[in-house]
């Protein structure tokens, strides 16, 4: 099985691959056969590339990368009732124990024992099929494409960073980061209800690319300071909410200074080290401060807005490669090129 695999640290193949777990292949009573279509290269696939390794998770022998996914449905299990051949189908990666705590709680995506494609040691989809559980997987509209349906994974955390922000009508937001995750969550807080979305970033042409997505208004911090901006746009009050979506201790010390009193502050961006925050700045605004790792609950909400427009992902798919070319598409998106906000790997059909 031809397979995007990534060898050790800053090395790659595109060969055929046998060392997937048999047991993962094989057709449960409530799984299904996927022929993979999109693949979306994520920033943590191209840190998986260009480190070897996420915190605790390392890359200690063959994987193969790649978790957002879109594709058609091949073969059903027995006891499938939702889904049959044919469909098109995007599929959510992480998959959780059951019956762990986190699980019956709710909160599945902070399961210990979840297994998320692409993380080691569990392998990822950049491959021409895959078994995955019917509970995981979503039938699209006839009106959203492949690539769309591939971005249905990281909408999937803006959309979540939204509703725990637990934004109102006519909140004004900020969105620290113009990358896949920061536009992902500024549309997400558009469509939640924000009249307003300030969105910063370094990169001039993702500023540009935003700002052409609705109400969103773009700041370059190396030009100007992003508090300033919004509290002059505010008449001196802040924003409601505030996303970090940078990964950047620099960004998240001055996470407070656009907050309005009583607003929230939603942390997405991940943090390899442990960062420190203004406690004052905080107190005194009587902030909340939400964190969020992955998401849950979301996969059928952004399929859903995808279909019926109230989200629209397609400007921010800006380059696709075939597969042949996988190895090619992580060395240029390793070098973080101006302007680039989703790459995609199409397979062949």
């Amino acid at each position: 099985m031809k397979s995007l695999v990534l060898e050790k640290k800053e090395e790659l193949s595109l060969r055929d691959f046998a060392a997937i777990d048999h047991d993962e292949e094989v057709l449960g009573p409530r799984s299904v056969r996927i022929k993979l279509h999109t693949v979306g290269i994520c920033g943590s696939d191209v840190h998986y590339y260009t480190h070897g390794r996420i915190g605790p998770f390392v890359v200690n022998e063959p994987m193969i990368l790649g978790h957002e996914a879109s594709g058609v449905v091949l073969e059903t299990g027995s006891e499938v009732t939702t889904l049959k051949v044919g469909d098109r189908v995007c599929m959510e990666p992480g998959v959780p124990d059951p019956n762990s705590r986190a699980t019956r709680l709710g909160m599945y995506n902070v399961d210990p024992a979840v297994r998320f494609w692409a993380t080691p040691p569990v392998h990822g989809i950049l491959r021409p099929t895959c078994v995955h559980p019917e509970a995981f997987t979503f039938k699209l509209p006839d009106n959203v494409s492949f690539a769309e349906a591939a971005m249905v994974e990281p909408l999937a955390v803006g959309i979540h960073a939204a509703t725990k922000a637990r934004i109102k009508p006519g909140d004004i937001g900020v969105v620290l980061g113009a990358g896949p995750i920061g536009l992902v969550t500024a549309l997400s807080a558009l469509a939640a209800g924000c009249a307003r979305v300030f969105v910063t970033d370094l990169d001039d042409k993702k500023l540009e690319l935003a700002s052409g997505l609705g109400a969103i208004t773009p700041i370059n911090v190396t030009k100007q300071n992003a508090a300033d901006v919004v509290k002059r746009e505010t008449e001196g009050w802040g924003a409601e909410v505030v996303f970090e979506a940078t990964g950047s201790p620099k960004a998240a010390a001055q996470i407070f200074e656009p907050l309005a009193p009583g607003g929230c502050v939603v942390m997405i961006g991940g943090q390899p080290d442990p960062i420190s925050y203004d406690a004052g700045a905080a107190m005194v605004r009587e902030a909340r401060v939400e964190n969020i790792f992955r998401y849950a609950h979301v996969f059928p909400r952004c399929v859903a807005m995808l279909g019926s427009g109230a989200i629209d992902v397609k400007p921010l798919i800006t380059r696709t490669f075939d597969f042949e070319d996988s190895v090619r598409a992580f060395e240029i998106a390793a070098s973080a090129p101006s302007g680039d906000v989703k790459m995609q790997i199409e397979l062949p059909q």
